[in-house]
């Protein structure tokens, strides 16, 4: 191999492409049975925000195929079809049959879920999705399976785990003190978004342990990501490093997809020496089209020029998180977690078959399948699946529910017995009929202790903080 294909084709790295592209599927598949099921509820034509707000806004600010056709059954349909192309990315068949087969599969999947995520609005407001379409974007210059691996797509994939990790470190140093003072972990486990059942246990560890997990994310966003640039094994090593760390986090919390797509992001620092446990065979391999060298030359441009706005913000004192530069949401900036919550709160919505209210009034609690509520209920294993109504819950219980403009329509649902709604709730305790009646809770939540814990059975404690939504019901037709 000349100068001129190194430069263009990376052989060692066919398995690492494989591997790569079906992770990238399977998420692409989680996230459009995420929209089937979710979608309509939450931005539907009769959703919580429905997608005729969103519609308002210009197209050129907020692509999407919605803005000329949105109506619930084109949102389904939609769903099934990036279901159905996401399996055949995942079965290889257009890579097989071609370079410009496999880009119109990958194509199609960028802007059906770029489209979602725009007519999505606040429920999809969230950094993995940004990351999704922009990694499903670069994927679109893959090629077929009988070509090597492009070099440059190789490195824009590196410069975006780059970007990733290293604006979540600095995001972090920037943030909270307790990044500084290495006392996160203290509270992270309890007071994350949505716990799973090993949070518990991973609050309960020493503080030493806990401690030194902080100065290991420290090492894992800030020291680790310079070695994706270096040559083999050392990249390798440092791809490795991140997928251990995503891993751990993976154990300790629910963060929907964002450490399994932060893995497979890692996947193309690994070359096939380190993958040759995989079963698949590389194919003879054909020199790349000339078409798909100029192709990945003009992204590789493209992504630099693109590139300026997120690495300012990155060097910024005020870098901001989860931010997209472009309408397209490619080359966008990243981070998690610049702050951590120090208590939990949690919303708790009621509902009462009573006529009036009296203060010997019985109330009955809605459970989410996610976030905590029963002090008994263990919290359950989501991820990579994304619960978008109890993850905006975590959020509205730090404010006011004026300032979510879905909660109120939440609980209008309620009381009209909405079945969309009540299908994204764990338990519904009015099966017969809707309530008469609803009102909405704030709660502190902690964590039980070993021996409550072993003495009850209950995962947390909780102490009520004061009412969030008043006690409201449907109006006299």
């Amino acid at each position: 191999m000349n100068v001129s294909d190194r430069w263009h084709e990376m052989p060692g790295s066919w398995r690492s492409r494989w591997l790569f592209e079906r992770g990238l599927a399977v998420l692409y598949l989680i996230a459009f049975l995420v929209s089937l099921n979710q979608f309509l509820a939450l931005a539907g034509e009769h959703g919580l925000l429905p997608t005729a707000d969103f519609r308002e806004m210009p197209f050129q600010f907020t692509p999407s195929i919605f803005h000329w056709i949105a109506s619930d059954h084109v949102f389904r349909t939609c769903a099934w079809i990036g279901i159905a192309l996401s399996l055949v990315a995942l079965s290889g068949v257009a890579s097989r049959a071609g370079a410009l087969a496999s880009a119109a599969v990958w194509g199609a999947l960028y802007v059906l879920y770029l489209s979602f995520i725009n007519a999505g609005q606040t429920w999809y407001g969230f950094g993995w999705e940004s990351l999704l379409v922009e990694v499903g974007f670069f994927t679109m210059f893959t090629g077929a399976r009988m070509t090597p691996p492009a070099t440059l797509l190789n490195w824009i994939y590196r410069w975006t785990l780059f970007r990733m990790m290293f604006g979540a470190g600095l995001i972090k140093l920037r943030g909270d003190e307790c990044w500084r003072d290495l006392s996160c972990l203290d509270y992270f486990f309890e007071t994350q978004p949505m716990p799973n059942p090993l949070s518990w246990y991973f609050h309960h560890l020493p503080r030493p342990v806990l401690h030194g997990g902080v100065a290991f994310n420290h090492f894992a966003e800030l020291i680790v990501p310079f070695g994706y640039v270096l040559p083999q094994p050392y990249a390798g090593i440092a791809g490795l490093v991140t997928i251990v760390f995503q891993l751990i986090l993976i154990l300790g919390g629910n963060l929907s997809w964002l450490n399994w797509l932060t893995i497979v992001l890692a996947i193309p620092t690994l070359d096939d020496r380190l993958l040759s446990w995989l079963p698949v065979r590389r194919p003879e391999l054909t020199p790349m089209p000339q078409v798909q060298r100029i192709a990945t030359a003009a992204l590789a441009v493209v992504v630099g020029l693109l590139s300026i706005a997120p690495t300012l913000n990155m060097l910024s004192p005020g870098q901001v998180m989860n931010t997209s530069f472009n309408p397209l949401q490619i080359v966008n900036t990243y981070g998690a977690f610049g702050s951590v919550t120090k208590e939990r709160y949690e919303i708790v919505i009621e509902g009462t078959d009573a006529e009036t209210i009296t203060p010997s009034t019985v109330w009955k609690a809605y459970e989410f399948k996610g976030k905590p509520g029963e002090l008994t209920y263990r919290p359950p294993v989501v991820a990579p699946y994304h619960m978008r109504l109890d993850w905006l819950m975590w959020f509205a219980a730090m404010s006011n529910a004026s300032d979510y403009p879905w909660f109120s329509p939440l609980m209008a649902k309620l009381l009209q017995g909405d079945r969309a709604v009540l299908a994204l709730l764990r338990t519904n305790p009015f099966p017969d009929r809707p309530p008469r009646w609803v009102r909405a809770q704030l709660y502190l939540y902690h964590f039980t202790s070993p021996e409550e814990r072993r003495r009850t059975g209950a995962w947390w404690t909780r102490t009520l903080a004061g009412p969030y939504f008043p006690e409201v019901r449907l109006k006299p037709s």
